[in-house]
């Protein structure tokens, strides 16, 4: 049977003891409590000061008893088992990695945005659900994270806009979802010791195999080095009709003034609303295409969109065309990893966050204006502006963690962010870059 943290304290002398040994605040070591959770990187000393053993600090994986109720299991690299009731698809997730999202609303844009591809999503909000699904809300043809996690069950939809289930539609698309989840506990795991790979398993015979499912998830390797943008990406270009929506209008746009080529890393269609509305023409091209191949639609200036995976694999396709569209003096405009991927083509480099930003309430300064905005994001990289060139400047600050949120070089007329404009968490704070890029491409 596994130690208990409060024995492990206990042997250790007490929390100021603990943080002295591992060099960490008391505050992190009563942290561990509250994710029943050691860091790995601790456990050597802890070894040594205690004379446990790797098996006594490790959480094995359960010992395959189901609890009363329990049809879904979310298991985590480490052995570390999460019971609860199944929905949605039959199945066994792909191994991905465990995140979790802070926003109240807007599931169904999240579970369909494709920078989610990789990973399991934990929706701390507990009422996910409440307003159904309806196809006027996706963001891409198909969902692209591999599982769901929430606290309570789905209720029936109470949205006028609802044509399904959540339950049901996740299951059309073939996506397990599970329920009964203490997230709280699971977001302060995540938080404290960062994103683990994870595997969720909804069968429909009911068995589990525990140690296979924990197997699966330490032996995939992460997001680190792994492209999923050509994965997520169209194969091959058109062009993309329908704005911002509205009461009066729905998707309506305005005439076009501006052609626009939009570089589908994992574009949510909002975004191509918002260049619409924003009075553009625009044309989508797939994530590996070349710099001969974007200036072939002669365009007024170039949008690198959102997506998935690490940017310092997707850059060894994507960055020699985003330095020639930069020789070639049109203006650029990217997000998210379109962001990073430009920081990238002109110099600068890329790390992993412990835990990423995802969710929308963060606050981002404008460091040009001074004024605070709240935005909607989704990623686990980031730019390191330490690594920026001379003539690149920072635009724009995290007030979360203080990392880069955004970038602009005036000599080569581009500029980019960290978050997503085209999303509504304000609900409007940063539709003025869509504005901003239309106006540089008049200039």
């Amino acid at each position: 049977m596994q130690i208990s943290i409060d024995e492990i304290l206990r042997r250790l002398g007490g929390n100021e003891a603990a943080a002295t040994l591992t060099g960490v605040s008391p505050e992190a070591v009563r942290k561990w409590r509250s994710s029943n959770a050691i860091p790995p990187r601790h456990w050597p000393a802890i070894m040594a000061a205690t004379g446990l053993t790797m098996e006594e600090l490790t959480k094995p994986a359960d010992s395959g008893e189901v609890p009363p109720g329990a049809t879904a299991a979310l298991v985590l690299a480490d052995g570390s088992v999460f019971w609860g009731r199944g929905f949605g698809a039959h199945g066994v997730s792909q191994p991905s990695e465990l995140c979790f999202n802070t926003g109240l609303t807007g599931y169904q844009e999240t579970l369909t945005d494709p920078s989610y591809a990789g990973q399991i999503i934990t929706f701390t909000f507990p009422h996910i659900g409440n307003v159904g699904t309806n196809a006027e809300d996706m963001e891409a043809a198909r969902i692209f994270a591999r599982g769901l996690v929430v606290k309570e069950d789905a209720t029936a939809p109470s949205n006028y806009r609802s044509t399904d289930d959540l339950r049901d539609w996740l299951k059309k698309m073939g996506i397990p979802g599970i329920a009964g989840v203490d997230t709280r506990a699971l977001t302060l795991r995540i938080r404290d010791l960062g994103a683990p790979n994870a595997v969720l398993a909804y069968p429909e015979d009911g068995k589990f195999d525990l140690a296979a499912l924990a197997a699966m998830a330490a032996k995939w390797s992460g997001l680190e080095g792994l492209d999923l943008a050509k994965e997520v990406s169209c194969t091959q270009s058109y062009e993309w009709t329908g704005g911002t929506w509205s009461w009066e209008h729905g998707f309506a746009a305005p005439e076009a003034v501006r052609t626009v080529v939009a570089v589908d890393f994992g574009a949510k269609r909002n975004i191509l609303r918002s260049l619409a509305s924003a009075g553009c023409k625009v044309i989508v091209v797939p994530a590996q295409t070349s710099t001969e191949d974007i200036l072939r639609h002669k365009p007024d200036g170039v949008f690198l969109s959102n997506g998935p995976g690490d940017p310092a694999a997707t850059a060894a396709y994507a960055v020699p065309a985003i330095q020639g569209v930069m020789a070639a003096g049109v203006p650029i405009f990217g997000i998210c990893l379109g962001h990073q991927l430009l920081a990238t083509a002109l110099g600068g480099k890329t790390y992993k966050l412990e835990r990423g930003h995802r969710g929308a309430n963060q606050p981002v300064k404008d460091l040009t204006t001074g004024r605070v905005e709240i935005t909607s994001q989704n990623h686990g990289f980031a730019v390191d502006e330490k690594s920026l060139p001379e003539g690149v400047d920072v635009t724009h600050v995290s007030l979360f963690d203080g990392s880069n949120e955004g970038i602009a070089c005036k000599a080569k007329r581009v500029f980019s962010v960290q978050y997503h404009p085209e999303a509504s968490p304000g609900p409007s704070d940063s539709a003025y870059l869509f504005t901003r890029f239309v106006e540089m491409l008049s200039n």
